[in-house]
């Protein structure tokens, strides 16, 4: 009876990875910084890391320089970064002036997208807390996220072991940091 229990357990932990590893992306919608559409959906065909943050936002602040210094390592290699602003009503043109300062600072060496709210965050399983990050396979699926401030391995690595065809053990499908 304990190794059917034990059994139970065991199933029931590799059955939750596997549903954690995976999970059906939301195909939201927001704007460019130069006002065209973006989709989530279009980031298929491309390991996509998507990150939520706000200007107002002291961790997405610190995050966002390392972010950006990613990007540039994995440039020209089949990856994606996208950062995606919530911050209150970019089409406000006092928003829209802190935001576009921010980015003057930050120089990022990634995708700009505006318009992300609570519930974007929340339709994608990364909870209601800034920073959030999720990163997406080819297939546009969610493999990894990141709830709070992400370190440079909760990226690097979950990146790494989907361009190398995700052999071997499996980074952390969902990391919390907060």
């Amino acid at each position: 009876m304990r190794r059917a229990i034990a059994f139970c357990f065991v199933a029931l932990g590799a059955w939750s990875l596997v549903g954690a590893q995976s999970r059906r992306t939301p195909n939201l919608e927001f704007e460019s910084l130069g006002g065209a559409k973006e989709r989530i959906g279009d980031l298929r065909g491309s390991i996509a890391v998507v990150n939520f943050w706000a200007t107002w936002c002291g961790p997405c602040r610190q995050e966002f320089p390392m972010l950006s210094q990613l990007a540039g390592k994995f440039a020209g290699r089949k990856v994606r970064f996208v950062a995606i602003s919530a911050d209150d009503d970019p089409k406000n043109r006092k928003q829209r002036a802190k935001i576009d300062q921010f980015l003057n600072e930050q120089k990022p060496a990634m995708e700009i997208w505006l318009d992300a709210d609570l519930d974007a965050l929340q339709r994608c399983g990364l909870g209601n807390v800034l920073p959030a990050t999720m990163i997406l396979d080819e297939n546009g699926q969610i493999v990894f996220r990141i709830e709070g401030q992400a370190r440079e391995e909760d990226i690097g690595g979950p990146v790494e072991w989907l361009l190398d065809g995700g052999g071997g053990t499996s980074p952390p499908a969902v990391v919390k940091r907060y």
